[in-house]
């Protein structure tokens, strides 16, 4: 079979007709082939760009299944513009042992000269895709190094707006307040010794904290989210975290001044789950973080152990243990279970030891059931730590800005020190500027423990106010031991009166 293929683009209106190229074609067929079969194959308004195209597929479709001996066209440009497709084009004609003809062209690749020129042809095309590929991922580094967003899936949280970076318009994330209030949450919950992912994963459907668009959660999809530097505060911790894992820093040290979040680029030599697969480029953005990077680092901490953290919510006492006192003997309340009715429901409550062990005391006259009296508590402890928060929280922020300008400061140092100490080492110093460098490098140590004990000093004065703070995060999504901690720390004694008053004397 021999197909006479006809294009006219949709771009020119006086281009030549598919009718004329049919005739110019149709005067290349060779007197031994007019026996054979032709058929015409026409695209009317179709552009050369690309190869989509409902007439040029069909004679495709006919060549792959072998029954087509020669294709015939008016020009070669009929069949693409392209020359990296035309290529590819003619490889395939190859494969499938069909011949191409071009009527204007005097081209024609059963010839000794048709081979030739489609050998060249193929080395033109590579050294086409070798330069896109260049110039695109030049672009690309280069948009990606000033900060842009470089597409792939949108983030959840974010939406993309108009934007002049550089002078130059573009698009940039912007946060979604409904859904950055849920990926908060979801950073602190993780953040917890005692929840794992599928943890969290209950919490978030036991809580009805859908994802506000696209599909339901997964650990899967929480793993991604959590890993993610395009939600952190990226300051002096997230530049050593990614230092440290072999990333290349493409903005400054100055820059981490925990404002702004991060995007990794590039690619991986590694598996994601391997700790040293950062072999990839960091850069900050343009858009306001929003996970603050002591709570992103925890989560990375615990996502790199992968591990499922059980919880011990079956435990058979009461996470008040050893707090409960009988207000009218003054010995301690045990935890006791029982069934309470004909279903078989157990529960549990609280009995004197002066009643059961002692024999000096009557106890309650009223059922002090334990889960009633930890529902109470658990709710007067998270009043008690929200009203601590607000009066810790005072001056945290300003805080938390100098140390982490204190420790910009301390990596420049460090980074300086280093430099002055492989240049010392390459040689090439006289006496007088040997001397001159120890002098430096005993002052870059100076400066270098002078701002650390600066940052211990603060840290120290504001370690009452994170103990605080991290208990009323951590209270919400407590499991047993973290629960009995805090009570420990926080509760004195509970007294209960005989007629199941309840008194509870704080330690803060």
């Amino acid at each position: 079979m021999i197909v006479i293929y006809a294009r006219k683009s949709i771009e020119r209106e006086n281009s030549i007709s598919c009718e004329t190229q049919i005739e110019y074609c149709k005067s290349m067929i060779k007197p031994d082939e007019r026996s054979e079969k032709v058929i015409t194959i026409v695209d009317n308004g179709f552009s050369g760009g690309n190869v989509n195209r409902d007439g040029f597929q069909k004679m495709m479709k006919l060549i792959r299944q072998g029954k087509v001996r020669k294709v015939i066209v008016y020009k070669l440009d009929r069949m693409s513009r392209s020359l990296a497709d035309f290529v590819d084009i003619l490889q395939e004609f190859k494969l499938h042992d069909v011949k191409f003809v071009s009527s204007q062209e005097s081209f024609d690749t059963s010839s000794p000269y048709g081979e030739m020129i489609v050998k060249l042809l193929a080395v033109f095309a590579e050294f086409e895709r070798t330069s896109i590929i260049e110039r695109v991922t030049q672009a690309y580094a280069h948009r990606s190094e000033m900060g842009f967003y470089m597409g792939g899936r949108q983030p959840y949280g974010f939406e993309l707006v108009p934007a002049v970076i550089h002078g130059i318009k573009t698009k940039k994330l912007n946060p979604i307040p409904s859904q950055i209030e849920q990926i908060r949450y979801i950073y602190e919950v993780y953040a917890q010794e005692s929840v794992s992912l599928r943890r969290l994963l209950d919490i978030l459907i036991s809580e009805d904290k859908k994802p506000l668009e696209g599909s339901d959660w997964s650990t899967a999809k929480l793993s991604a989210l959590l890993k993610n530097p395009i939600y952190v505060k990226a300051d002096s911790d997230i530049y050593d975290y990614y230092e440290r894992h072999g990333t290349q820093m493409i903005t400054d040290l100055s820059m981490f001044t925990g404002e702004y979040g991060a995007q990794l680029y590039g690619r991986s030599k590694h598996k994601p789950d391997d700790p040293d697969w950062f072999d990839m480029k960091l850069v900050l953005m343009t858009h306001q973080g929003i996970v603050y990077s002591d709570i992103w680092l925890k989560c990375q901490k615990k996502l790199s152990k992968n591990k499922q953290i059980t919880n011990s919510f079956s435990n058979g006492t009461s996470w008040l243990a050893g707090k409960i006192v009988c207000e009218k003997c003054g010995h301690h309340m045990t935890t006791v279970k029982a069934v309470i009715n004909n279903n078989g429901e157990i529960r549990r409550y609280f009995n004197c030891t002066g009643k059961s062990h002692q024999k000096i005391c009557t106890g309650t006259k009223v059922t002090i059931y334990a889960e009633d009296l930890e529902n109470m508590v658990y709710d007067c402890i998270t009043e008690k730590l929200s009203d601590l928060k607000e009066i810790k929280r005072i001056g945290k922020t300003a805080d938390y800005s100098e140390i982490n300008d204190l420790k910009l400061k301390l990596k420049t140092v460090e980074q300086n020190e280093k430099q002055l100490i492989d240049t010392m080492l390459s040689g090439g110093f006289n006496a007088d500027l040997l001397a001159l460098a120890n002098r430096k490098a005993e002052q870059l140590k100076l400066d270098r423990i002078a701002l650390q004990d600066r940052i211990d000093e603060l840290k120290s004065k504001n370690e009452d106010a994170a103990v605080i703070v991290n208990l009323s995060r951590s209270w919400k999504t407590a499991d047993y031991r973290r629960k009995k901690e805090v009570a420990d720390i926080m509760i004195d004694k509970i007294l209960i009166g005989e007629d199941g008053g309840t008194k509870v004397i704080w330690n803060i």
